[in-house]
């Protein structure tokens, strides 16, 4: 805050202070004019007062531009962040795309293996209590028990095989890519 700014901030507050004591002695005088004692209703008071209220209403509505001002300064800067952050985000976009790009060779067969995995556990789990609960259906029950089993096993064993031969091609694909990288000027 400059020294202008102070004395204006400074003037203010003294006005202020001698409207209230205008005020104050008005009401002692008007009660003193209604009692019979002195002060004229037209004695001037009432333009001075006026004068002192323009001028507190004029530094209130500058107060009020200032504030103003500030509100939409900041709002700027608010502005001017969003438009980063989204900047931001669009290159963590890209970077998301472009390992995923990197991801597995074989992303969809072991998706598949995997979900068939899911289906085979969600059918063991009824099975398994079905098992439990009905010795007349047991033998039945853990028949199939056995054979989604032996399915899950075999799902499994497949799926390490597939992940095996999906880690062998990334290293490989990687091994190149690094000789590509290293092979450029």
């Amino acid at each position: 805050m400059n020294t202008t700014q102070s004395r204006e901030i400074l003037e203010q507050q003294q006005q202020q202070r001698m409207m209230m004591m205008k005020m104050k002695n008005s009401g002692i005088m008007q009660m003193g004019y209604n009692n019979g004692g002195i002060g004229s209703p037209g004695s001037g008071l009432d333009e001075k007062d006026e004068e002192i209220s323009r001028s507190v209403i004029s530094a209130f509505r500058a107060k009020e531009e200032e504030i103003e001002k500030k509100k939409t300064q900041v709002r700027e800067r608010v502005q001017a962040q969003l438009g980063r952050v989204e900047e931001e985000t669009k290159r963590l976009a890209q970077i998301r795309e472009e390992l995923e790009a990197l991801q597995d060779p074989m992303k969809k067969e072991v998706a598949l293996v995997r979900k068939r995995i899911d289906t085979v556990n969600r059918e063991l789990r009824p099975l398994g209590i079905t098992c439990q609960k009905k010795e007349k259906e047991y033998k039945e029950a853990v028949e199939a028990f056995n054979e989604k089993s032996k399915e899950k096993a075999q799902l499994v064993a497949k799926l390490m095989e597939l992940m095996t031969e999906s880690e062998k091609l990334r290293l490989k694909k990687l091994e190149e890519l690094s000789k590509h990288i290293e092979s450029l000027p």
